[in-house]
């Protein structure tokens, strides 16, 4: 999947339950890396909070790595909760930490559950989010000949066309949707008789 939502910028929330406040923020992250910072960036904001409760899904649909932390917390009962209510969502590239400064009151394994679980959830419903385009680079070799064709087929098709150089052949680099690249490749056998096809970048 090339498009999913993914949140606009940083988001936070709070909920009190039986005196202890839970404080959910949200945030964009493309990488384990940046997820993993982001949780530092939280602990350090809010360094005198009893945990800091964490889960991230980096990517979308098939291809996507999670990681989720009780931080201290009975296990099962906040770091697999707020995980489940973000996989849940229809988003991806999405991190959530969120900080419980106890109350003095035991909620006990189910009022965990529900706290953590209220908290992951309010978060998600009021993020504001956006479209991700997953893109791939190619490189193109065409004659002059075809080069009006060709430059049609890439605006059908969404490409941006990052270089293109005149020598004894015009010389295309340009990236698309993940999703039209295979469509794209078909136009471009069709047009010239399967004697050209587009090479993969890396």
């Amino acid at each position: 999947m090339s498009r999913y939502q993914v949140p606009r910028s940083r988001h936070r929330i709070e909920i009190r339950v039986s005196n202890s406040r839970f404080i959910s923020t949200a945030a964009p992250a493309f990488t384990v890396k940046e997820a993993q910072g982001f949780i530092r960036t939280i602990r350090a904001e809010m360094s005198d909070a009893t945990h800091h409760v964490y889960a991230f899904k980096i990517g979308y649909g098939a291809s996507v790595s999670e990681g989720m932390s009780d931080d201290g917390e009975p296990s099962g009962t906040s770091g697999p909760t707020t995980l489940a209510h973000l996989r849940g969502a229809d988003i991806g590239d999405t991190v959530i930490v969120t900080a419980r400064y106890y109350g003095g009151t035991k909620l006990g394994t189910g009022g965990l559950v529900s706290a953590y679980g209220t908290a992951a959830k309010t978060v998600l419903e009021t993020l504001q989010t956006e479209e991700r385009v997953t893109r791939q680079r190619y490189e193109l070799m065409i004659p002059y000949a075809l080069r009006k064709s060709v430059h049609r087929l890439l605006d059908e098709h969404e490409c941006m066309i990052e270089e293109e150089r005149f020598e004894a052949d015009i010389s295309l680099r340009y990236v698309l949707p993940e999703e039209l690249a295979a469509d794209f490749a078909e136009s471009i056998g069709d047009l010239t008789g399967g004697k050209l096809s587009p090479r993969r970048i890396e």
